[in-house]
């Protein structure tokens, strides 16, 4: 299976509930922070819903 770094390029303030919830479900917290995933389903699905605040690249 291939893996997805996913780094958190803009802030989540004036987001809505939905994207924060989103992105703490993706295990980041604060600007610049980076995890490492199994590309899924669930996962392709919350990159999708919050692409516009982070930075996705194929490992």
């Amino acid at each position: 299976m291939s893996k997805v770094k996913v780094t958190l390029v803009k802030s989540t303030i004036k987001k809505t509930q939905r994207i924060k919830r989103t992105v703490e479900a993706l295990g980041l917290r604060k600007v610049n922070s980076t995890v490492e995933h199994t590309v899924t389903p669930q996962i392709q699905g919350m990159i999708r819903a919050v692409n516009h605040i982070v930075k996705v690249e194929n490992i």
